[in-house]
């Protein structure tokens, strides 16, 4: 299992739970198959958005991503949760 594979996982895992963007704005999340919806928002984040983003954590901010993936305020702030990174970034 690749360590993406693994952070989707935890990501799957914390499903429901409360997360914040880098703003402090709440939000949770739901996933089906390979896709998520941020709850303050009406659109899916595909699950390959997140491994763009994987490749190049840690990131300063959701601003670094804003070009290359879908709902960036949301990625950086599910990738940068000490749940998902686990205190590796």
């Amino acid at each position: 299992m690749t360590s993406f594979d693994q952070a989707w996982k935890r990501i799957r895992a914390h499903e429901g739970e409360k997360f914040h963007t880098m703003r402090g704005r709440e939000f949770t999340y739901v996933i089906e198959q390979e896709r998520l919806c941020p709850s303050r928002t009406v659109y899916w984040i595909a699950k390959n958005d997140f491994r763009k983003a994987y490749r190049m954590v840690p990131l300063d901010g959701p601003g670094v991503i804003s070009n290359d993936v879908r709902g960036p305020s949301y990625v950086w702030a599910i990738l940068h949760d000490k749940r998902i990174s686990e205190g590796k970034w």
